[in-house]
């Protein structure tokens, strides 16, 4: 799909043909869109081409007639709906510089530019280039702050259900998160690079106040990465809570097992006994069974005593 916007009386307006000056959105295009667009602008046609590629990494490149800065922002999953646990993933979108126009290249649809739209159309016009290509980014940078805040609510949400049952569920949800995030940070490591090497590459005239607009972004992205980064390592410990938790209760449950089968042992061991075809104590008496048994039962009682009071001293 590609949208096509103009400024126009201090907002940008969509318009349904190119202008010298205009930004030109394009989401998941087909090749006709992406013939139009090469035969209007005249950039190199991998710049178009790159950042439909989900793989592609952040990097920043330039040609003769533009320049493109790729970066990877976060959008919903809109496969899945919001109430599953991360509906979030991170794709590549590619900000073209073409004169005096802004060409935006995306291949799953993004709530980064509907929040540009939003905030900026009567701020910014697409002629000035790098000042409407450094808020996007800034914006995608606020949205990376704006879903890690959500998965860090989520987290808690699961965490206060684990600390009243641990479930296998429940775990798996978390190491879901887990990904996610490192997903973020990945992406935002590589997306600080790229944002340093276009804030010193020569091939981009900067002016002081365009340069501001660029180190806002990278203020952005930074804060993103500390603040995933943070949350990542406070989960990857989480886990490993929960992990040595579920490790103690089961070595619980086998020593309680283990003195279960250890006082089982000795009725079992009489009564194995007594079950031979030979002369044995009692066997004549006519009290037998209940003599066997009793002395069963206080052998059994012993036991129980003995790992009862080791319980209570902790040595058992």
């Amino acid at each position: 799909m590609m949208t096509i916007y103009k400024w126009d009386n201090g907002g940008l307006r969509e318009n349904s043909e190119f202008s010298p000056s205009c930004w030109i959105n394009l989401v998941e295009p087909s090749t006709t869109e992406l013939e139009a667009v090469l035969t209007h602008s005249d950039v190199p046609r991998d710049f178009l081409t790159d950042p439909l590629d989900i793989g592609e990494r952040p990097r920043f490149d330039w040609d003769d007639n533009a320049s493109i800065l790729i970066v990877h922002v976060p959008t919903m999953d809109y496969e899945n709906n919001e109430d599953s646990v991360v509906p979030y993933r991170t794709v590549p979108l590619g900000i073209i510089l073409s004169g005096q126009s802004v060409i935006t290249v995306c291949s799953a649809r993004t709530p980064v530019t509907t929040a540009f739209l939003d905030q900026i159309r009567r701020v910014c016009p697409p002629s000035d280039i790098y000042r409407f290509a450094f808020r996007l980014l800034w914006h995608a940078g606020v949205l990376f702050l704006r879903y890690i805040n959500d998965i860090h609510q989520r987290t808690a949400a699961l965490e206060d259900l684990l600390h009243k049952s641990i479930s296998n569920e429940a775990i798996l949800k978390l190491f879901q998160i887990e990904k996610t995030l490192v997903y973020f940070t990945t992406s935002l490591k590589a997306d600080t690079i790229a944002l340093a090497r276009a804030n010193t590459a020569r091939q981009l005239p900067l002016s002081e106040d365009d340069r501001d607009f660029l180190e806002d972004a990278m203020v952005e992205y930074q804060q993103a990465l500390e603040t995933a980064t943070i949350h990542a390592n406070i989960l990857n410990g989480t886990l490993d809570t929960f992990a040595s938790l579920i490790n103690n209760n089961l070595n619980n449950v086998m020593k309680y097992l283990t003195a279960a089968t250890i006082m089982l042992a000795a009725p079992t061991l009489i009564a194995s006994v007594y079950g031979m075809n030979i002369k044995l104590p009692f066997s004549a008496s006519a009290h037998a069974f209940s003599i066997v048994m009793g002395i069963s039962g206080m052998l059994t009682i012993a036991i129980g005593t003995v790992f009862f009071v080791l319980s209570k001293a902790r040595k058992f």
